[in-house]
């Protein structure tokens, strides 16, 4: 489904990615790891085709989307789903609005039919009864909830997140990774995290890959992971575990 092979990347002579290697796995949550301002979102967004690699090829789906055009990756993008670290709801726009959004930006369905998704999809993430509210009115994580249900409102193959446990308290946290769970279990989309939230990895990973300096230096099952005796992966979980979540 995702597969980058040998990607490089610098900004203003600053190397960011190294003949970066990863694939990931289908209808699996990866979750990537590493330490902050080490490259993770910058990865995601190669993914995405937010940026191009300066070399090296993004294959998603079987189709290498580095140096497609616009059109062309619009089309690829209609397979992805994000939720972004703040849920990035419209203010002005009510719950219902929000997740209807993606629905009529790139269907034709009736008022009737989105209003039937969107219902659909906050039911599947456990809130119901709030079309009418706006962003504002509710708390972070019912926010993050809201944005993985726009994120979902499509069926993408492919759903993104940005660290989506940064900011809630520990209660939330554990509510959020039980949603992305049980999310993933539900639609067998594929799903990708970036997260330094060791405790969270854990638990809802089914592959754990750790970027540093570049590179991604190990991939595994949470056990493998944890096993490692690769010495930056055991540092980076031993400095980690026991903060928040």
């Amino acid at each position: 489904m995702i597969n980058l092979i040998k990607v490089c990347k610098s900004f203003k002579g600053q190397k960011v990615l190294d003949n970066l290697d990863l694939n990931i796995e289908p209808e699996k949550i990866t979750v990537i790891i590493g330490r902050s301002g080490g490259g993770k979102s910058v990865l995601l967004k190669h993914i995405m085709g937010l940026i191009q690699p300066d070399s090296g090829q993004v294959f998603i789906d079987g189709i290498d989307i580095s140096g497609l055009n616009d059109n062309k990756l619009n089309e690829i993008r209609k397979m992805f789903g994000m939720l972004f670290q703040d849920a990035a709801l419209f203010d002005s726009m009510t719950v219902g609005e929000n997740v209807a959004f993606p629905l009529k930006e790139h269907t034709k369905l009736s008022k009737k039919e989105i209003d039937k998704i969107v219902e659909e999809k906050l039911l599947q993430v456990d809130l119901k009864n709030i079309t009418h509210k706006i962003p504002s009115e509710l708390s972070g994580g019912m926010r993050k909830r809201v944005g993985l249900a726009r994120a979902i409102a499509l069926n993408p193959k492919i759903v993104l997140f940005d660290e989506p446990t940064t900011g809630l308290d520990p209660i939330m946290c554990e509510s959020i990774d039980n949603l992305i769970i049980n999310t993933q279990r539900h639609t067998k989309a594929t799903f990708v995290v970036i997260s330094h939230d060791i405790g969270s990895t854990f638990k809802i990973a089914h592959n754990i890959a750790m970027l540093y300096e570049g590179k991604i230096i190990t991939i595994g099952t949470p056990e493998e992971i944890r096993l490692s005796d690769n010495p930056v992966v055991k540092r980076f979980i031993s400095r980690e575990t026991g903060k928040e979540c």
